[in-house]
């Protein structure tokens, strides 16, 4: 007879709030069931009262971590729509960020992995390694997160060339430091106990469910947008690709961590061969028209399609973050496993639940019974009665 546990919705390994339960038969898990939809905040309806200018900051707030790539895909999709393309110094610049990001994002999740399976010697690790990362991205754009960088057409300021010596230093220490963290990483009884043959997903369950980045090329599938359909300044870089074949959740820490590494050279590169000249190419309007953008974040792809009425306001906004395809694969990740490893096997994913959150409601023929101000009225009634009853 097999027993549900339930994992959250507050947990203390949950950054944000999300619902998990686990069938187990002793210590063994059987299955296991996602709940979200606990924070949607209308995001998709917000982009369709603002501007196409206001819509890149408006998608930043989507995730603290990931807000470049929601940004950077979000201008990609109004050039798209516009027949526009940035100037050769925007490219290298959004490129820039880009990937400075990917490594506060990576050294994130590191010391996040640490914490769950209480090796805080890694999470301090981690987390100051990480801190001159999010430095030199205020030297760049002025902001630690968010950073209000990437406009249709290019980005929004120019950095001057005294800015970039300090950057330079900074990336030889970090390049240092995260070759001392492999190395302890790499050698350590415990973390390889907690990580080596854990929470396995084959190639074969990687395709089939769709997985991205990190999660998909710690499974042998080899995917990378920054490489198979290349944008900004990747394909005038030299870099490679990181796969490990070996699926399980050793695997995916040994590629986002040999990522970094490949981070560091793309953006000494991007700094050593950064064009001069403009940082946007003005667009005064959009045409009625549709518009893709999607681009690699540290999570895997970032998609994001605009549809455009001749105003200066979207009439639609797509979005879809990587999270939202990966949660599924730990459903065949943790069968089999002990309930000691499950939320490790969760933490590996990397999920980010305020990128995932989605809200629909239809019958039971698929179709569509209320809209974006139903829904709005509906959250309104319930905090009134909220006010009301507790």
């Amino acid at each position: 007879m097999s027993t549900t546990i339930p994992i959250g919705p507050f947990h203390p390994v949950l950054e944000e709030p999300e619902y998990i339960t686990l069938q187990v038969d002793g210590e063994t898990v059987l299955d296991a069931d996602m709940d979200l939809g606990r924070i949607h905040r209308g995001m998709e309806l917000l982009a369709q009262e603002k501007t196409f200018d206001q819509d890149c900051f408006l998608v930043e707030r989507i995730c603290g971590i990931c807000s470049a790539s929601h940004s950077w895909a979000t201008a990609l999709a109004y050039e798209d729509a516009a027949g526009v393309e940035p100037t050769p110094r925007a490219r290298y610049l959004r490129t820039i960020v880009h990937e400075l990001e990917r490594l506060h994002s990576h050294m994130l999740w590191v010391g996040l992995a640490g914490h769950i399976i209480g090796y805080w010697t890694v999470y301090m690790w981690g987390w100051k390694y990480r801190e001159p990362i999010l430095d030199a991205l205020e030297a760049i754009t002025g902001n630690r997160n968010n950073y209000a960088w990437y406009v249709p057409g290019g980005v929004r300021r120019d950095v001057p060339d005294e800015v970039w010596p300090p950057i330079l230093k900074a990336l030889d220490e970090f390049n240092d430091n995260t070759n001392l963290l492999i190395g302890a990483v790499l050698d350590d009884p415990v973390i390889l106990g907690r990580l080596k043959g854990v929470g396995i997903l084959t190639k074969e369950d990687a395709i089939h469910y769709g997985a991205l980045g990190p999660v998909a090329r710690g499974s042998g599938y080899d995917i990378d947008l920054r490489r198979d359909e290349p944008y900004g300044a990747y394909a005038e870089c030299d870099w490679n690709v990181i796969v490990q074949e070996d699926g399980d959740l050793l695997a995916v820490s040994v590629v986002r961590l040999l990522e970094m590494l490949e981070s560091v050279k793309i953006v000494k590169q991007c700094i050593k061969n950064l064009p001069g000249g403009e940082i946007r190419n003005e667009i005064r309007e959009i045409p009625r028209s549709e518009g893709v953008g999607h681009v690699e974040a540290p999570r895997g792809e970032s998609f994001h399609y605009v549809r455009t009425n001749g105003t200066n306001m979207p009439e639609r906004h797509k979005m879809r973050a990587p999270t939202f395809v990966n949660i599924p694969t730990y459903r065949p990740r943790v069968k089999g496993e002990t309930i000691s490893d499950a939320t490790v096997i969760f933490a590996i994913i990397d999920p980010c639940y305020s990128c995932t959150e989605r809200m629909a409601a239809i019958d039971p023929t698929g179709r569509r019974i209320a809209n974006a101000q139903d829904l709005i009225k509906l959250s309104h009634q319930k905090t009134e009665w909220l006010k009301k009853n507790l």
